[in-house]
């Protein structure tokens, strides 16, 4: 028949939620526990759940803050939060504003510009006698000559953008 209970069942759990156990109790008791297969049990599911117990405490927090300072922390994210949920509407009209000026800027002057139409012109002319075989010398002889136009070009196509974002972006 199967041993259910110890007589020293009680004391070896005792030393176990002491942080007794092994080293500091008697050797007849270290002795037992080898030998009975109850406390040998009740030792190593205590000192399980003890060592579980103390890595939990080590990682829970010092102390809890007071309910107003958490009430207060919950109002002010609520409120931080609507901010943002309202301005989300006003910079989409912003850049939709943003891109109706651009647009209406490229309209102005192409419309008026004589200069920007016979640019036009010769570009149109120049992709319709395009040659794939001569892409990367005529790249390089158009960047030579007109290289701050290119450079304009980066920068409205790079720099803008990168402005008007920083402009209306988040703080």
């Amino acid at each position: 028949m199967k041993q259910i209970e110890c007589s020293f069942e009680a004391e070896v759990l005792a030393a176990v939620l002491q942080s007794r156990w092994p080293e500091r109790v008697d050797a007849e008791l270290r002795e037992h526990v080898k030998g009975c297969a109850v406390c040998g049990d009740v030792a190593a599911v205590a000192g399980a759940i003890e060592s579980a117990r103390e890595e939990t405490v080590a990682y829970a927090p010092t102390s809890l803050p007071n309910s107003g300072q958490v009430w207060w922390k919950a109002q002010m994210r609520a409120r931080r939060e609507a901010v943002e949920a309202a301005g989300r509407p006003i910079t989409a009209v912003q850049i939709a504003a943003f891109a109706c000026a651009m647009a209406l800027m490229g309209a102005c002057i192409g419309a008026t510009s004589s200069w920007f139409q016979a640019g036009l012109k010769w570009v149109s002319g120049e992709v319709a006698a395009f040659d794939p075989k001569a892409l990367l010398p005529y790249a390089t002889g158009m960047i030579a000559a007109h290289g701050l136009l290119v450079a304009c070009m980066v920068a409205m196509v790079f720099v803008v953008p990168v402005a008007v974002y920083l402009a209306i972006g988040k703080d």
